[in-house]
């Protein structure tokens, strides 16, 4: 740009000399006018009002001196449209900047909902239920399995579950895996698929099964408070301080930073409830049956 301004320059300043040249050629030309006219009153006073026309403003418009100040009005004006489409851009990315964290921070949290149901419906209750046995792996050609991908699980009522597999070959397998699982059930063979009465829980086992939902419940709730601390984080990083304020990065203001930390905490307290919900919800099951 400095070449092309400088280029700009002296292509100025020839034209300025051009004209500069042209206006005394012009005045002498018009001195020898009014010289061999002076008898032509109107010619005379034509001539004058030309040859007193103030042509060093003409000049001075076209110095170079002028074409420097206008071009660097256009510059500054140049500038100020930039800095206007920056501050666009900026404030569109620190938009998406606060809506990732808040995303991130989401996904995360329901990921430990996720799998926190995932654990609680591998606890057997005194019902019946298709979950529970979802975590019960089969060996089967020497390759284990996870037992609801070899077979289909049903209830056939409160106190009994149905056992189908894919591959009727597999039923011995499956019928090995379930005696040897932890839940203490014990499937007969009835043709083509298991049936697994579910027998009712003592008092002891009742106490043991609870302090599992107990110690799940825990679990889940530390993981959603990490998810929302890496958010916060991750905003606090966002904010930039003060000797920071002029440079170019993105950033979060401190009034968006307020209000995306206080969604961050209702989204927090909305996802602890709800896992509080879930176990409360398996320890009624377990306990009334």
């Amino acid at each position: 740009m400095a070449i092309a301004l400088r280029r700009a320059l002296i292509s100025s300043r020839h034209i300025s000399f051009a004209l500069r040249t042209a206006s005394l050629h012009s005045h002498h030309y018009l001195s020898y006018l009014i010289s061999s006219s002076s008898n032509n009153t109107h010619q005379s006073a034509s001539a004058n009002s030309i040859l007193n026309f103030p042509v060093t403003r003409f000049v001075l418009f076209e110095s170079p001196r002028g074409f420097a100040k206008g071009r660097k009005q256009q510059i500054n004006e140049d500038e100020d449209e930039e800095e206007l489409e920056d501050d666009d851009g900026d404030t569109e990315e620190d938009a998406n900047l606060g809506a990732s964290i808040k995303a991130a921070s989401i996904t995360q949290m329901e990921s430990a909902v996720d799998a926190l149901s995932r654990e609680l419906a591998k606890l057997r209750t005194g019902r019946a239920s298709v979950g529970m046995l979802d975590h019960i792996m089969v060996e089967h050609y020497g390759v284990k399995t996870p037992l609801n991908r070899m077979a289909a699980v049903s209830v056939l009522d409160p106190k009994t579950l149905s056992v189908t597999p894919y591959d009727p070959n597999a039923l011995k397998e499956l019928e090995k895996a379930i005696i040897s699982s932890p839940l203490g059930l014990n499937p007969k063979s009835d043709s083509q698929r298991l049936v697994v009465p579910i027998p009712p829980m003592t008092k002891e086992h009742i106490q043991a099964v609870c302090k599992v939902v107990a110690k799940s419940s825990e679990h889940v709730k530390q993981s959603i408070r990490r998810a929302r601390q890496k958010a916060l984080d991750a905003i606090k990083k966002a904010v930039p301080k003060k000797k920071d304020k002029d440079k170019a990065c993105s950033s979060i203001s401190e009034d968006d930073a307020k209000r995306l930390e206080k969604e961050i905490d209702d989204v927090t307290k909305k996802f602890i409830k709800t896992a509080e919900d879930m176990c409360k919800a398996k320890e009624k099951e377990i306990t009334v049956g």
